[in-house]
């Protein structure tokens, strides 16, 4: 992703830690370097948001997972299209949410909350009209047709699907 906002860029090195070079623990310590740096939850609500999100995906433990993805929903409520277009992030605020709601209905099926975890997986639908059909888009339907699969087959909770 290239951006103007040097916070997005960071959490971008982030992201390239864990999943380009296999280093999900680099990246959480990044990603708490920068967590402090924005001051927390009370921060610009794009940096948490976009923070949020890619430090579920460094998680061992789905309850810390569960508790990150949880804060980057809250903070997307905050998002407005101008911050976005501001930070040079070339989607609109609507097209964070099915990624959103994709993770946190992984994270429920983990932990056996079926029922949420649908919910989830029905609002990441609803709102899959806003993602473009390129990567990013593809990566994101891809995973919601592989978590609708794991629970319409009533598996127990195990591998996930690929977070967004």
């Amino acid at each position: 992703m290239t951006t103007a906002d040097p916070t997005m860029a960071r959490i971008g090195q982030g992201v390239d830690l864990h999943h380009h070079q296999g280093r999900p623990e680099a990246a959480r310590e990044l990603f708490a370097q920068i967590w402090d740096d924005i001051g927390g939850e009370q921060g610009d609500p794009l940096h948490v948001c976009v923070l949020a999100h890619s430090m579920a995906d460094v998680q061992d433990d789905v309850h810390e997972e569960l508790m990150w993805d949880l804060r980057a929903l809250a903070a997307a409520d905050r998002v407005t299209d101008e911050q976005v277009a501001q930070a040079g992030v070339a989607l609109p605020v609507v097209a964070l949410y099915p990624s959103l709601h994709l993770n946190l209905g992984e994270c429920y099926r983990k932990l056996g909350d079926l029922d949420r975890a649908r919910d989830h997986l029905d609002q990441a639908r609803a709102g899959i009209g806003a993602l473009d059909d390129d990567g990013y888009g593809r990566l994101i339907k891809g995973g919601l047709d592989r978590l609708a699969i794991l629970l319409n087959s009533n598996n127990p909770p195990t591998t996930p699907p690929t977070n967004a």
